[in-house]
């Protein structure tokens, strides 16, 4: 396994990212998308999601493919950046064709932020421009860290952010990984700079710092963030042709990566979710292809995870010290 060209989640050929984000509002919205339509799936572990049109990825459900995928900031406001990105794709003429008529398949997924110091004191609701705007900006290269759904994003200790990484196993398949790290768990060991991920950095892609050479000991935390307030939201993407019932095993699998890279992770308090894509552009896998799969995804989102509170910076109005600040 080695680092893909970008390190992002558009080493899967075919998938752009686009991020908008309102430095005032301290929020904002990433998207996923593609030139055409894409098979997904979800899996959620949180105790407190936040989503829309998720049910549609269950295996038994009609629906094969999407058109979109959004992460956005602004809790329930947010997810009305979906409308937004549905607007824009059906003026390109893309969706669920019933008929003459044209449906944009578009889920999403949200993250709390609306406490987090931006002026959130708005008339009209901002996430539907946002959602078009991050659609418009969508490419192949995009900013991590501060940027999109991770602009307003914060953690357990640290500020959190916007990540991304990519993997290329030795078969030849395409992993990447994209999350907004809002948890009420922290990356970082202790007081200290190193990643509780570091075991599956890549060439010192957050810091190369290691592991401490000692662990605190067992200890019972205390939640700084109340119910409903705290959410990583994740998508992992592979070029290995899945159909929906491998892409909800491969968002299971890629679970165990937000559980390397944040302690603790899964809580009541937490929304936490993974959305798995495939643009199916490589031959469906055999088994030990499907077990690499996973093994690569959570991987991959691991360092999407450290990466995100790594590339942090810091900006007028935080409530929390950025990584950088700190220790970079």
């Amino acid at each position: 396994m080695e680092r893909g060209a970008r390190n992002l989640i558009t080493d899967v050929a075919g998938l752009r990212v686009g991020n908008a984000a309102d430095a005032t509002l301290k929020s904002g919205v990433t998207v996923l998308t593609a030139d055409a339509p894409f098979a997904a799936a979800v899996h959620v572990m949180g105790g407190a999601p936040g989503t829309r049109d998720t049910d549609l990825l269950a295996p038994d459900k009609l629906v094969s493919r999407v058109d979109a995928l959004v992460l956005s900031g602004g809790s329930a406001f947010g997810l009305a950046a979906c409308d937004g990105v549905m607007a824009a794709l059906h003026a390109a003429g893309r969706g669920f064709a019933v008929g003459a008529a044209r449906v944009p398949i578009v889920p999403g997924a949200i993250v709390f932020d609306l406490l987090n110091g931006g002026d959130k004191d708005w008339h009209d609701n901002p996430y539907p421009a946002l959602g078009r705007a991050a659609h418009a900006s969508a490419g192949a290269d995009f900013a991590i860290g501060s940027a999109g759904a991770g602009i307003g994003a914060l953690t357990g200790r640290l500020k959190g952010g916007l990540g991304s990484a990519s993997a290329v196993l030795e078969n030849g398949a395409t992993v990447g990984a994209l999350v907004v790290v809002n948890a009420l768990g922290s990356a970082t060991v202790g007081d200290g700079p190193h990643f509780w991920a570091a075991p599956w950095e890549m060439d010192t892609e957050f810091g190369g710092r290691g592991l401490p050479g000692t662990f605190p000991a067992a200890h019972e935390p205390t939640p700084v963030k109340q119910l409903g307030e705290a959410t990583t939201i994740a998508i992992v993407a592979t070029d290995a042709a899945l159909e929906k019932p491998g892409l909800q095993r491969l968002a299971t699998a890629a679970h165990d990566g937000l559980a390397r890279a944040l302690v603790p992770s899964h809580t009541p308090m937490d929304g936490d979710l993974v959305f798995a894509v495939s643009t199916g552009a490589r031959p469906e896998p055999d088994p030990a292809g499907s077990f690499l799969l996973g093994h690569a995804a959570a991987c991959v989102l691991a360092r999407a995870t450290a990466r995100a509170v790594h590339a942090a910076r810091p900006a007028p109005g935080d409530l929390q010290p950025c990584w950088h600040s700190l220790f970079g």
